[in-house]
């Protein structure tokens, strides 16, 4: 695994981004993990899942693309974030846009805010994590509706491995399908586990024997095929 992974996983800790307990997802799945990224919340946070999402982006799909887009509400600092550290890691010049919950009619109108997106652009999406691909559903269209744009791919932080709605396969493999796009992760869970179970984090074992078994018996209902 290569070490910004590592680094990324104990950070979401950290941050009480990924919590271990009893949660209910979009979903509506009952699960014993949680990723919620409206836990970064500081500057240095902030800059920091910038610099994991930017190395996820370039080697999925390079730094030569046109706009990345982050979905209303959270994709909005996301985006900001990564087109930040994107130029500050790479050099990329790369415009961050995001969608309004209500187009706004006066002032710079329209359903979008931040970079516009036209004809022949190359557009990225940014989301911090997707279970069962219901946000891409309602965000992708805005998109394509812009002009004729060109949707590389899809970035989360997290990659649950749980089937999505309509097919065992996982939610992210279900989106490549469904839609024509490629999709990536800074982490998968079974990059958490390793990087978490059994193993003392800060004086404390954040995945014990009982959680783990808890993990296990979640994706033997939800789990990916």
């Amino acid at each position: 695994m290569q070490a910004y992974k590592e680094e990324f996983v104990h950070f979401m800790v950290d941050c009480e981004v990924l919590r271990f307990g009893d949660f209910v997802t979009k979903s509506g799945r009952r699960t014993p993990f949680f990723i919620n990224a409206g836990n970064y919340q500081t500057g240095s946070q902030l800059m920091r899942l910038g610099t994991y999402y930017a190395k996820a982006i370039k080697e999925a799909y390079g730094t030569d693309f046109d706009v990345l887009f982050g979905p209303a509400y959270k994709g909005i600092p996301l985006s900001v974030a990564a087109a930040i550290a994107l130029n500050a890691e790479y050099g990329a010049e790369v415009r961050y846009s995001s969608n309004r919950k209500e187009i706004k009619d006066h002032g710079d109108k329209g359903i979008l805010l931040g970079g516009k997106m036209g004809d022949n652009d190359r557009v990225v999406m940014i989301e911090d994590v997707t279970t069962a691909g219901t946000s891409i559903e309602e965000t992708l269209p805005i998109i394509r509706a812009q002009g004729d744009v060109r949707v590389l791919g899809l970035v989360v932080s997290v990659d649950r491995m749980e089937r999505g709605r309509n097919t065992e396969k996982s939610a992210l493999s279900e989106i490549e399908e469904t839609y024509g796009i490629k999709t990536t992760a800074i982490v998968t869970m079974a990059d958490v586990i390793e990087v978490l179970y059994n193993r003392e984090y800060k004086g404390r074992v954040v995945i014990d024997d009982d959680m783990k078994q808890r993990i296990d018996s979640y994706y033997d209902e939800f789990g990916a095929k």
